[in-house]
């Protein structure tokens, strides 16, 4: 039987952050109790001393168990996966474990730099460039879908950390005006996500 934390975990964390999401998202599935820690990224409250001791970078998600600090949301994702639960998020054999891996790479690679830098330009106007991030996100949504077509998640019949660490911002790729419906396969995977216990959505955002 998995662990759980000797008090309740810290997210510091911003609501309509996807990679906040994917920590909040894993700690709701893994039944963990939490506390959330609003950064007011727009204040500069990621850029005073007290947080750039959590993280160097400036940059949310920041995870405090207990005094153990973890910062990047897939760094979030695996050290969660390794002590708090028994394996069925982050297989332990060396196959599994490289597949997850090559999927954490995608997220951190075309997921942010497609469906992720399209929301950034459409919903908090970040200088950008559009057309590549939405070409990227075509490339990227053209192999998943035929990786999704005879396969339940990214990795194996059961849902692991590669499933959470690309899913949120590919949910929210229309609000970045890049849309899923010639993606079936894909949009069924995101239903099968949005249907495991615990699950808890990204608030949505309204593109005028």
């Amino acid at each position: 039987m998995a662990s759980q934390p000797a008090r309740p975990l810290c997210l510091y964390d911003v609501t309509l952050s996807g990679h906040s999401h994917r920590a909040r998202l894993f700690m709701s599935l893994l039944d963990l109790p939490y506390e959330l820690v609003a950064v007011d990224l727009a204040g500069g409250a990621n850029k005073t001393p007290e947080f750039l001791a959590l993280n160097p970078f400036g940059q949310v998600p920041v995870l405090n168990d207990d005094g153990i600090i973890v910062a990047d949301s897939n760094a979030i994702l695996i050290y969660l996966a390794t002590r708090y639960d028994d394996g069925q998020w982050l297989p332990r054999d060396a196959v599994g474990a490289a597949d997850v891996q090559r999927w954490l790479s995608v997220a951190a690679g075309p997921v942010k730099h497609g469906p992720c830098d399209a929301r950034l330009i459409t919903l908090f106007g970040a200088p950008l460039d559009h057309q590549r991030a939405s070409a990227i996100a075509g490339s990227l949504f053209k192999v998943m879908e035929t990786y999704l077509l005879d396969r339940r998640f990214l990795v194996g019949e059961r849902a692991t950390i590669a499933d959470i660490a690309c899913y949120s911002y590919i949910a929210h790729a229309p609000e970045g005006g890049i849309f899923l419906e010639p993606f079936p396969a894909i949009r069924m995977w995101l239903q099968r996500i949005e249907a495991l216990p615990g699950f808890i959505p990204m608030p949505r955002s309204r593109v005028d």
